[in-house]
């Protein structure tokens, strides 16, 4: 039997690195360490059919801050009036108008919008999803750091 020469080894193994290179993120995918964890990402079968169902409320202090969220067409008595209910509704424009989802952090609108596939984004964390708006309020807690949320201004 002849010995392999040199030059066979090599690309005998320059072969076996690259198909292993290209099958790992295939066996990665589903492994426990690829799925979102604390909120982050649409994992494939996580969330309510598909994550596109409207979150529950929520009303909760979270690191020293008091952070609540609502679908914006209730209305929302568990919110103290925020929503444009009251004596004033009918002479001023809901400030909630076009929002499918009311956050608020320490009694400050946090301007939030809903992905195509039912993540979320804020203005805090622009480029971060989360699955549901209460994950989204508590990491804008984290990157506020204790510094106020400053009012989206329109119009």
């Amino acid at each position: 039997m002849s010995r392999p020469t040199r030059r066979q080894i090599l690309h005998g193994s320059a072969a076996a690195l690259a198909g292993a290179a290209l099958a790992a993120p295939v066996a990665f995918a589903d492994t426990a360490a690829a799925r979102p964890a604390d909120g982050h990402g649409q994992a494939a079968g996580d969330g309510p059919s598909g994550g596109h169902e409207m979150p529950e409320p929520f009303d909760e202090m979270y690191e020293g801050r008091h952070i609540e969220g609502w679908p914006a067409g209730e209305e929302g008595a568990q919110n103290g009036g925020h929503n444009g209910s009251g004596a004033h509704a009918g002479r001023h424009a809901d400030p909630h108008d076009g929002m499918d989802f009311v956050v608020r952090i320490d009694n400050d609108d946090l301007h939030v919008m809903r992905n195509a596939d039912g993540t979320w984004i804020s203005l805090v964390n622009h480029y971060e999803t989360f699955t549901t708006p209460r994950a989204l309020a508590r990491a804008a807690v984290r990157e506020l750091q204790g510094a106020d949320l400053v009012p989206v201004v329109t119009g």
